[in-house]
């Protein structure tokens, strides 16, 4: 009876869902799946086309984020906050994911012809500033990274979000939410199938069409982002027709009366309230040094990653491997050492988790690339060179870094708010919502960009990004362990 009773408890931790809520959960896993898998399909298709991409390069984006996605960014929440007034909810969802299908179906068709619409003019421009004249130049594919961007914005963490928070009851989300982060995870694993099945089509498509190999597999790739759209507007419009129409699954009378209307902070006052409390302050500096360090980091990488795999179909192949190793690794964490990490050692050295990572194998990143001349003779014996090492370093460091936040710096994050008054938790997250979501997302991209106006390209200036770098990774640390002494003192006044 005892071992009965010790496998439900088992059963329970890893799988909580009941089985009446199967008809609300897995449709809503579904649809996050489908949205997290077109996610992961245009982040490493954006990046290997803006790379790869003759005049183009790494050094690209920065510019691209500052002066593409930002500005978009902005107008489409303008347009979105006014449908809100007029539109339902259910249209709401429509009017802001069709766009993407109108968008990636006419990106499949021009893609090909690409070179017949773009400009061929060489703008005389300084050399910093050359990336903005390659924007003009690939503005094809600009808009298409743009895009893709903005997908992850508004269809992961803005409709589905929003969505499943008016429609999952309280008592539900604490079973369900874990979950559906799992379910993301997967879509990263399964990237790398979807990348062979396009292979695989592509091999087929070439042998009855005159068309290039890689045409091919983009117009490909582009039919599965649309296949995979569609599913998420047909699962939407049953979960709408099936699951709110049943009294079991949704209350609308019960999700107004918990319904709380979230802060609006302008970025002034965010920035005020910030300063005014030490214990948030902290938590800031951790967002905004994530956010800085990702950003510095990956650039860099992905700079090297092109020097090493010029050509796209081996840059895709590669950002294929690596979504399959992060979300592989994400899972194994999540799963069997987050929870056992924060139990055991506590709050203070699960926060330091994903700062020491970037550290630790930063030193080998940048190590490799500074000393290449004198790693050379000694990585030739293993058959292998500077750049092939600062690739492996960059690959190990980015999987690592990205594992660690979704299953240890987001939760520790979150937990920090618990030992707050209402107000500072209410008030204090959507301060840091609004500070270090813009500092972190702006400021690597506005660094890396003084940078290549001073010095022409990123690849000039590893030293420079690797001190800026280490300052960033320390006041990140500095202020977490300043926190974790905070936090311990009010979790054990609460």
């Amino acid at each position: 009876m005892d071992g009965e009773q010790e496998f439900g408890t088992l059963r329970r931790l890893l799988w909580p869902i009941r089985r009446a809520e199967l008809k609300k959960f897995l449709p809503m896993l579904l649809m996050f799946f489908f949205i997290s898998l077109v996610y992961s399909l245009l982040r490493n298709t954006k990046d290997t086309l803006i790379v790869t991409a003759p005049g183009g390069g790494a050094d690209l984006i920065p510019f691209l984020k500052v002066y593409g996605v930002i500005p978009v960014s902005v107008l489409f929440m303008l347009v979105y906050a006014r449908m809100s007034d007029r539109l339902s909810r259910q249209m709401l969802f429509y009017a802001a994911l069709v766009p993407f299908l109108v968008f990636f179906c006419c990106f499949a068709f021009v893609f090909p012809v690409r070179e017949a619409i773009q400009p061929h003019w060489q703008a005389r421009l300084p050399p910093g500033l050359a990336n903005l004249a390659a924007m003009a130049r690939h503005w094809v594919l600009c808009l298409f990274y743009v895009m893709a961007e903005l997908w992850g914005s508004v269809a992961l963490s803005l409709l589905f979000w929003t969505f499943a928070n008016d429609i999952v009851k309280l008592e539900e989300s604490r079973r369900f939410y874990a979950l559906f982060g799992i379910g993301a995870n997967l879509a990263l694993v399964a990237v790398k199938f979807a990348n062979q099945a396009i292979h695989a089509l592509e091999a087929r498509l070439v042998r009855h069409f005159p068309m290039a190999g890689w045409t091919a597999y983009v117009i490909l790739l582009m039919a599965m982002v649309l296949l995979c759209i569609t599913a998420i507007l047909l699962i939407y419009h049953w979960i709408n027709r099936n699951v709110l129409t049943d009294p079991r699954f949704y209350s609308p009378a019960e999700q107004r009366a918990r319904s709380r209307p979230r802060p609006r902070m302008p970025f002034r006052e965010a920035y005020g309230f910030l300063l005014r409390s030490r214990y948030l302050l902290w938590i800031a500096i951790m967002v905004i040094g994530y956010g800085i360090a990702i950003n510095l980091i990956e650039v860099t990488w992905k700079t090297h990653l092109g020097l090493l795999h010029p050509e796209p179909r081996d840059y895709q192949d590669y950002m294929a491997n690596f979504s399959l190793a992060t979300g592989a690794t994400t899972l194994f964490l999540m799963l069997f050492v987050a929870n056992n990490v924060i139990r055991v050692f506590g709050w203070t050295v699960a926060a330091l988790a994903t700062p020491t990572v970037l550290l630790v194998t930063g030193i080998g990143f940048f190590g490799f690339i500074l000393f290449e001349d004198a790693a050379a003779p000694w990585l030739a014996r293993f058959h292998s060179t500077p750049l092939a090492a600062a690739v492996l370093f960059g690959t190990l460091q980015n999987v690592l870094s990205k594992a660690t936040k979704y299953s240890l710096f987001d939760p520790t994050k979150e937990m920090a708010y618990i030992p707050l008054d209402p107000e500072s938790k209410i008030k204090g997250k959507a301060a840091i919502d609004v500070v270090g979501a813009r500092l972190g997302k702006a400021g690597g991209a506005v660094i890396q960009q003084g940078l290549i106006a001073l010095h022409h390209s990123l690849r000039a200036v590893p030293g420079q990004i690797a001190l800026i770098l280490l300052v960033v990774i320390g006041a990140w640390l500095w202020a977490t362990r300043r926190l974790g002494r905070a936090f311990a003192r009010l979790a054990r006044n609460a």
